[in-house]
């Protein structure tokens, strides 16, 4: 493809850009790109001090922006020559103060001297069409600036430093070979030889089609620590919910009360736990609704069941009963939906059965005594005749949950609660989350790895009955969409979806 197609500033000699790299608004400093043949020649003509286009690569100068007798500010100018910069252009940044006016007056200086206002992304978009990044790699340029908690950050700059790019031209460059055995192939169809070695191409195959697997299963959890875990604490009327969201946020964010169905609507917040973020939910509470407001909470809250990725079933252990438990249980499990079971208000519980722990909270919020994760024998202690006098007890093993799904607290004294934080990690990432582990957070990235691996699959099923041509054409299927990810294959539309989505200056 010609990259320049549709882009009429990258031609044999492209237009020098200018934009802001910093927010907008008023601030220390502003800071002004320029990036293009004529950069540092543009930078020049404004700038009272040394001799710009006489310096060397990586410098910094300190001088003046003037617009003929008129000085505008007083400036650092940052030099980046060509091809030692982030375009592999001459890229000059001005570092001025954070006026709105002096950055709108030198940015129309920059342009009346002969720049052009850079479009979304055009920085980065340069820097792909010149080598400096693969496509795959400026993605991650967006991700990074975008990321909002430090796994984010951790799995953008892994991108970015191109362990995914690697990763995938290592499969790419296996394929390559084979393919092009199985191309020689078809050149000497009439004398019936094989090039390729079947067996040792389908090991490859199976190696390739397990790589890209657990690529795409990594997909659920590079998603959530992109975009935050939609978590949703559900219950029953009166179970502690909003009381938990407020000793999990550690702050007064949802009303309380001992009136059931004091939430009508959703609450959500953000927490923060390991450098993973979590969109907490507080919901109404599911029950039979007494009038129609209620009933549009309680459809809320089983709408927000559906779309969440973690479900903190939430319930008063010193009301409910086995019956009622099971229901909860089973009318709530959803598919893809990871569900953990969280006994409230277990001081009121321990206090009417007569209980020796204290309810006095430690640093942390942890008993006093009788240890913090079990309440002094809480499992025997839930399914046994406190609660029913039901002869069968059910095991939470019933319905797919192990009984370490279940965990004690009192969000009223906030008992359990760092416990019950950790556990909310753990179910999320499950020691997933590995520093030399590569994590798919991009839908296109993960569209791209399913159509490579239905194409891998089929040459995997034709192996043995269908002839070198069918086998050519999957494995360039294959090629062409691993191709996509890293821009080794792309279209003009593509490039414009992707870099238009960027901020003006990068």
């Amino acid at each position: 493809m010609d990259k320049n197609s549709q882009f009429p500033t990258y031609n044999s000699q492209p237009e020098t850009i200018v934009a802001l790299a910093t927010p907008t608004g008023t601030g220390a400093i502003g800071i002004i790109r320029l990036s293009g043949p004529e950069a540092i020649t543009i930078a020049n003509r404004v700038f009272k001090g040394k001799d710009l286009t006489a310096q060397a690569s990586h410098t910094i100068h300190f001088g003046h922006i003037i617009d003929g007798d008129l000085v505008l500010d007083e400036v650092l100018v940052s030099l980046f020559v060509a091809p030692k910069s982030y375009t592999r252009e001459n890229v000059v940044e001005i570092s001025c103060h954070g006026s709105a006016y002096i950055i709108e007056s030198i940015i129309k200086l920059l342009i009346k001297n002969g720049a052009r206002s850079a479009k979304a992304g055009e920085f980065t978009l340069r820097a792909f069409l010149n080598g400096q990044l693969d496509l795959s790699q400026a993605e991650a340029v967006a991700d990074l600036i975008a990321s909002n908690s430090k796994a984010s950050q951790q799995v953008a700059l892994q991108q970015l430093r191109g362990g995914f790019s690697n990763q995938l031209q290592a499969l790419r460059s296996q394929l390559v070979q084979f393919a092009s055995l199985i191309e020689l192939e078809l050149d000497f169809a009439e004398e019936d030889v094989e090039f390729a070695n079947r067996e040792q191409l389908r090991r490859l195959t199976h190696e390739i089609v397990t790589v890209i697997g657990n690529l795409i299963r990594s997909f659920e959890l590079g998603n959530a620590i992109k975009h935050g875990v939609n978590t949703v604490i559900a219950g029953r009327p009166n179970a502690g919910k909003s009381t938990l969201l407020n000793a999990l946020l550690n702050e007064e964010r949802a009303i309380v009360s001992h009136l059931p169905g004091t939430t009508r609507d959703t609450i959500e917040e953000v927490l923060n736990i390991n450098g993973i973020n979590f969109r907490l939910i507080d919901t109404a509470g599911i029950r039979e609704a007494t009038d129609a407001i209620e009933q549009i909470g309680v459809q809320r809250t089983m709408e927000k069941i559906s779309q969440s990725a973690l479900l903190i079933y939430v319930f008063d252990a010193a009301e409910i009963t086995i019956k009622e438990l099971k229901q909860d249980i089973e009318s709530l499990q959803g598919p893809g939906i990871k569900m953990m079971l969280v006994a409230n208000k277990m001081d009121l519980l321990l206090k009417s059965e007569g209980g020796s722990q204290k309810t006095e909270r430690e640093e942390g919020g942890q008993m006093s005594e009788g240890g913090s994760q079990n309440f002094g024998g809480l499992n025997e202690l839930l399914f046994s005749d406190v609660w029913t006098t039901e002869a069968s007890n059910p095991k939470l093993s019933d319905y797919g949950l192990p009984t370490s799904e279940l965990l004690p607290i009192s969000a009223k004294e906030k008992l359990n609660i760092d416990d019950l934080k950790q556990k909310i990690y753990t179910t999320a990432v499950k020691g997933r989350l590995n520093a030399d582990e590569t994590l798919i957070t991009n839908i296109r990235h993960l569209e791209a790895l399913q159509k490579t691996e239905e194409a891998l699959i089929r040459v995997l099923d034709g192996m043995d009955t269908v002839t070198s041509d069918f086998l050519a054409m999957d494995i360039k299927q294959a090629l062409h969409y691993l191709g996509e990810i890293t821009g080794v294959v792309t279209t003009d539309d593509l490039l414009e979806n992707i870099f238009s989505k960027f901020c003006i200056g990068k």
